[in-house]
C-alpha cells in the first residue's frame, strides 16, 4: 500500500512537465523585492490558500483573514524602496511574480500596513485578554494561598524553631525570621546516619502534631453527628500508629492546597506586563489611525465603520486590563513582602517558583516517609504475630504437661493406671473390713 501510494513512479520527465500545474520556471519574472521574501510570501500565499480578493475585502471591509497571513504580511512589508517601485511599475501584472503581484494590489491601497496592524490588534485582542485575565486570575488566588495556608505557616514556623534549636548559642541562633530559599536547601543537610534530612526530621515532628489535630476533629464531628453515643468510642484508634498516619495525609495534601501557587510559577510576570502595554499602545495607535488618516480619505468602503464599532466595545476591556496590571503585580510584591520583608522588583514572582520546587522536594519526602512507615508496620505486624504464637506455645505447654509426659514416656503412664487399680483394691478391702 505504501508502494502504491508514496512510491516513485517512473514516468518520464518530458510527460510529468506536461501534465504538471506548476509555474513554468523558464520564464523570467521582473524581480522588485527580495528573492527571499518573495519565495517565502508565496510558499505563504498557497500553504494558507487566501486569494489576493480576500485579503482586499478584508483590508477594504474589515473582514477576517488568517491571522497568520497578517503576521508574515507586517514582518515582510516592503521598504519604501520597494513599495516605491511597486507604485511605479505601469508594465502587465502578469510579468511580475506571484509575491510582486499581490504586494502591487497591496500597495495601491491607502495605508494598507497600518490597516493589517488595525485587524491583527482586533482579531488578536479577545484570544490575549482572556489568556491575560487567566493569569491575573492565577496570580490572586496564590497569593492568597500563600497568606492563609495554615500547614504551610505551621511548616514555616517548624523550621524557624528546628534552625534556632540547631543553631543555639551561635549568632544565628534566636532568628525571627528566614528567607524561603532556605526551604530549598532543608534536604541538604544530613543526620549523623547519612540518610534523615533535616526536611524529615521536619516533616516526622508535624505528622505527629497534625495526626491528633485531626483525630479530635473526627472525634468532635462524630461526637456531634452521633448524639448520646459513648464519648469513648473509637478511643482504639488513639494510637501513635493512626496519629502519624492521618498527619501523614495531611502534610501530603500541602501540594494540592497550593495547586495554583505551583501554576503561578509558570507564568513570565514580565512578558504579561509587555503583552498589556502593547495592547493598550495598539489601542491608542489604532484610535489615532481611525481619527485621523482614515477621517481625510474619501472611499466608501465598510472598514472605518467596522473598526469603530470594534473599538467602542473593547475600549472598556483594555482599559480595565492596564489598572488590573497593576492592582495584581502590587499584590505579588506585598505578598513577596510578606514573607521577605522589602522584597525586590521580581522576587514575587521568583516566590512562586521557590514554593512549587519545595513542594517537589515535600512530595518526595512524603513518600519515602510512607514507605518507612509502611516497612516498619510490616515488621511491627510480624513481630506481634511471632510473639503471639509464642504465647500460645507457652500456654499449651503449661496447661497439659501430664498429657506432654505421657506421650514422651506412655510406660511411665501404664505403670500408674496400674498402681491406681491397686489402690482401688485396697480400697475395697478396707470397706470390707469395716463391714
Amino acid at each position: 500500500m505504501i508502494e502504491s501510494l508514496f512510491g516513485c513512479t517512473n514516468q518520464n520527465k518530458n510527460d510529468r512537465k506536461k501534465g504538471s500545474v506548476n509555474i513554468d520556471t523558464s520564464v523570467h519574472y521582473i524581480r522588485i523585492i527580495d528573492p527571499r521574501k518573495a519565495q517565502n510570501l508565496s510558499i505563504l500565499l498557497r500553504a494558507l490558500n487566501v486569494t489576493t480578493e480576500e485579503v482586499v475585502d478584508a483590508l477594504t471591509e474589515g473582514n477576517e483573514i488568517p491571522v497568520e497571513l497578517i503576521q508574515t504580511l507586517l514582518k515582510m512589508a516592503p521598504t519604501e524602496d520597494e513599495e516605491l517601485k511597486l507604485r511605479l511599475f505601469t508594465g502587465q501584472l502578469t510579468e511580475l511574480g506571484p509575491a510582486e503581484r499581490f504586494l502591487k494590489v497591496l500597495v495601491d491601497i491607502p495605508f494598507a500596513f497600518k490597516r493589517l496592524e488595525c485587524l491583527m490588534f482586533k482579531f488578536m485582542l479577545q484570544e490575549e485578554f482572556q489568556s491575560i485575565k487567566d493569569s491575573f486570575s492565577t496570580l490572586e488566588v496564590a497569593c492568597n494561598e500563600l497568606r492563609k495556608s495554615r500547614l504551610f505557616l505551621k511548616l514555616l514556623e517548624a523550621v524557624l524553631k528546628t534552625g534556632n534549636r540547631m543553631n543555639s548559642g551561635t549568632y544565628r541562633g534566636g532568628a525571627q525570621a528566614f528567607r524561603l530559599d532556605t526551604l530549598l536547601k532543608l534536604s541538604d543537610v544530613k543526620g549523623t546516619d547519612g540518610k534523615t534530612t533535616l526536611l524529615h526530621f521536619v516533616v516526622q515532628e508535624i505528622i505527629r502534631s497534625e495526626g491528633i489535630r485531626s483525630a479530635r476533629s473526627e472525634r468532635e464531628s462524630r461526637s456531634v453527628s452521633t448524639v448520646g453515643s459513648d464519648s469513648d468510642e473509637g478511643s482504639g484508634e488513639d494510637t501513635e500508629e493512626h496519629y502519624r498516619s492521618l498527619g501523614l495525609e495531611v502534610v501530603s495534601s500541602l501540594s494540592s492546597e497550593l495547586s495554583e501557587v505551583k501554576k503561578a510559577a509558570l507564568i513570565d510576570g514580565d512578558a504579561i506586563s509587555k503583552a498589556v502595554a502593547k495592547l493598550g499602545h495598539s489601542l491608542v495607535k489604532t484610535q489615532e489611525f481611525i481619527n485621523t488618516e482614515m477621517k481625510d480619505i474619501e472611499e466608501e468602503s465598510g472598514f472605518r465603520p467596522s473598526m469603530e464599532a470594534f473599538m467602542e466595545g473593547v475600549r472598556g476591556e483594555v482599559t480595565w486590563l492596564l489598572e488590573e496590571e497593576k492592582r495584581i503585580m502590587a499584590l505579588v510584591k506585598s505578598t513577596a513582602d510578606y514573607f521577605h520583608g522589602n522584597a525586590g522588583k521580581d522576587e514575587g514572582l521568583r516566590l512562586f517558583l521557590i514554593v512549587r520546587d519545595f513542594l517537589i522536594i515535600l512530595d518526595k519526602v512524603c513518600k519515602e516517609v510512607r514507605e518507612t512507615t509502611i516497612r516498619l508496620s510490616k515488621a511491627a505486624s510480624k513481630n506481634k504475630e511471632a510473639e503471639a504464637a509464642t504465647a500460645t506455645e507457652d500456654s499449651r505447654s503449661h496447661q497439659k504437661p501430664r498429657d506432654f509426659h505421657r506421650k514422651l514416656f506412655p510406660a511411665i503412664a501404664e505403670r500408674r493406671m496400674d498402681y491406681s487399680d491397686d489402690d482401688d483394691d485396697d480400697d475395697d478391702d478396707d470397706v470390707d473390713r469395716k463391714d
